[in-house]
């Protein structure tokens, strides 16, 4: 995918994390969100802080390690400051990447450097970008009660970041034996059907005719379940989460789906 698809998801992100920025009163910004540690104003602290990081960082410069200090002092320098002067320093940031990365050219965006993830290249950062301002944005979103942003390039991003772990999760975290099979059916805003089989190890495939469980779900509910971000009990009692086949396997699946905080 070109590096100007993703500059559009992240302008996405901060395109809808900015009005609903705008829409919160002092309340809103003390709940607690989705993030054990962080509040609503903790969760926009962190986002910026990771901009002002990559800020005025050129692909190459990051190659060997990332400037985590700078995380920590953009933390420290709006600690003291009120809700508004703090969303008025994180959209100055959010500002200045934006110009920042309209400036990269395709090129850039191959550099090699290190990621949240290991090494890779510039523009497997950026995605990672596009997947933590989503899954922050849904962090917020959920314990407000604003629901919002669950469609769209950025959220199936978000999907695709989580579908590239698929093999780890159900070998290692849902621990599906060798020789089973599970269907993980996403049932909207993003529709997507996933398919794994375990034959030595626990690997995507095309298509399972009878699969041993289908899990059923939406494509929210599952993106936060594999980030860590909900007790599986809350979306297995409302329903949220179902499934149908072996019970046993089923009910594993639902409640170790998490590979990630």
């Amino acid at each position: 995918m070109s590096n100007h698809h993703t500059i559009d998801e992240l302008a996405r992100c901060w395109a809808s994390l900015d009005d609903l920025f705008d829409r919160l009163d002092g309340d809103q910004w003390a709940t607690q969100s989705l993030c054990p540690d962080w509040t609503v104003r903790g969760v926009m602290v962190h986002l910026g802080a990771v901009e002002y990081m990559l800020l005025g960082q050129a692909p190459d410069s990051l190659a060997e390690a990332l400037p985590f200090g700078k995380v920590a002092e953009w933390m420290d320098s709006v600690a003291g400051l009120d809700d508004a002067a703090v969303l008025d320093r994180y959209r100055q940031v959010i500002a200045a990447r934006r110009s920042e990365l309209a400036a990269l050219s395709a090129a850039d965006f191959e550099v090699p450097c290190m990621t949240p993830v290991g090494p890779g290249t510039y523009g497997r950062f950026m995605d990672i970008r596009v997947f933590d301002f989503w899954v922050h944005e849904q962090d917020i979103r959920s314990p407000l009660g604003l629901p919002g942003h669950e469609d769209g390039p950025s959220a199936e991003r978000a999907v695709r970041e989580v579908e590239m772990s698929l093999g780890y999760i159900i070998g290692r975290k849902v621990g599906l034996p060798d020789g089973a099979s599970i269907t993980i059916d996403l049932t909207g805003p993003i529709d997507r059907m996933f398919h794994v089989a375990v034959d030595g190890r626990a690997k995507q495939v095309d298509v399972l005719e009878s699969p041993d469980v289908t899990l059923r779900t939406d494509s929210t509910t599952f993106v936060l379940l594999a980030c860590g971000r909900l007790d599986p009990q809350g979306p297995i009692d409302d329903g949220r989460v179902t499934w149908e086949g072996d019970a046993e396997l089923g009910e594993r699946a639902a409640r170790n789906l998490a590979f990630t905080m």
